[in-house]
């Protein structure tokens, strides 16, 4: 059976590096559970590893998408699944909780009515997200809770469950359980949010030095704004708003730092709820960890 070690934690926290090298120290091979990361394209913004840093250990289910596919969890559980089975030791590195807990747990996701998802996104296009995310609140707090306003995909799929099912989105099988279907070891890295907030501020400056806003421009061409997901990512959302004329640059990167600072918070919240995460304050110290126990298995 596949040996897995999960490494989740907050954006910017260090997860790839970390990633990276218990792979190298295992023989394993990383498969990618951040959801913007599984994008074409989308390469800076998602602080990717280029193939030159992933020095030779393989990395899984990075590039599959295009911009204009809309995400989905099962789709993904499948493709991480049949990635993980493969392989004899599979690092999961990511800080999408949803799909990381869709690859690893015994986590089942409910079917979809058309109708009435399209009446659902008819009212998100006419309203807002706000409006549909107060309603979640009052028929599923906890998945409220866990799900951004701003985020009108997951509220809309969250009302549609609680529509088809009659039950809240949260109490969905796996939801509030936690099973893995691997022998897995989850350990998460997250720094002090001072020092969180540090490093997104420094990442979100890099992507501009990089080129950012050309990247987000190119994609643009090949179709970034029809996508519903990709184009709600974190600073994708702001330089896209700058390219519309809506945002100078200066206030689309100021705007991405502070989204991400609170996109990373809630990041927390919902790993923190996991007990089996062993929580490091640094890559350092999970890589560390992980490989002196193995060493010591051995």
């Amino acid at each position: 059976m596949t040996r897995v070690v999960a490494v989740v934690g907050p954006t910017a926290a260090g997860k790839s590096e970390a990633g990276l090298r218990i792979a190298a120290a295992l023989g394993g091979e990383v498969v990618n559970a951040d959801s913007m990361q599984l994008y074409r394209g989308m390469d800076i913004g998602t602080a990717k590893l280029t193939l030159a840093e992933r020095r030779g250990v393989p990395h899984h289910l990075l590039d599959v998408w295009d911009v204009r596919d809309t995400a989905s969890v099962a789709a993904y559980q499948a493709l991480a699944r049949a990635a993980i089975d493969r392989l004899d030791v599979a690092v999961v590195v990511g800080g999408s909780g949803l799909y990381v807990r869709g690859a690893l747990d015994a986590f089942e996701f409910p079917g979809t009515d058309r109708a009435v998802r399209d009446r659902l996104e008819a009212e998100l296009a006419e309203a807002g997200p706000e409006r549909l995310h107060a309603r979640l609140a009052e028929r599923d707090p906890a998945a409220a809770a866990a799900i951004l306003p701003t985020n009108g995909r997951r509220v809309v799929r969250a009302l549609e469950v609680v529509e088809i099912t009659g039950r809240p989105f949260s109490a969905q099988p796996g939801m509030t359980t936690y099973a893995s279907v691997y022998d897995t070891r989850y350990v998460g890295v997250a720094p002090g949010l001072a020092t969180l907030d540090e490093r997104i501020d420094r990442r979100v400056d890099v992507m501009w030095e990089r080129g950012f806003v050309d990247e987000v421009r190119a994609l643009e061409r090949q179709g970034l704004r029809d996508g519903v997901t990709a184009s709600r990512a974190l600073g994708y959302q702001q330089v896209l708003a700058h390219l519309a004329g809506d945002a100078t640059e200066d206030e689309a990167r100021a705007e991405t730092k502070l989204a991400t600072r609170r996109f990373a918070r809630r990041q927390l919240k919902w790993f923190r709820r996991d007990p089996r995460i062993e929580w490091y304050e640094s890559g350092e110290a999970a890589v560390a960890a992980v490989a002196t126990t193995y060493r010591g298995a051995s």
